[in-house]
């Protein structure tokens, strides 16, 4: 499937998917403009959907050593 954005003549802008390019090609002619249901649409300039760089997993806290560990809120630390 591909998104496309597309203009009528009157200048409203909407999207419409497609099963592939061809099929746009295919059904050029038949899109009508949900806005004025103008048939005379082409393709709009698009920016490419890029997402955004996913942050790296913190690393998970270290193993905790009852025997070393100062933290008095540690879990561990009733062991001790």
């Amino acid at each position: 499937m591909i998104l496309y954005a597309l203009r009528c003549d009157c200048g409203h802008e909407f999207d419409e998917w497609f099963d592939n390019m061809a099929d746009y090609d295919a059904r050029k002619g038949a899109i009508a403009c949900p806005s004025c249901g103008g048939t005379k649409v082409e393709k709009a300039i698009m920016a490419p959907s890029v997402g955004k760089a996913r942050a790296a997993a913190a690393a998970p806290p270290p193993a905790c050593n009852p025997a070393g560990c100062s933290n008095a809120g540690c879990p561990m630390a009733q062991f001790m």
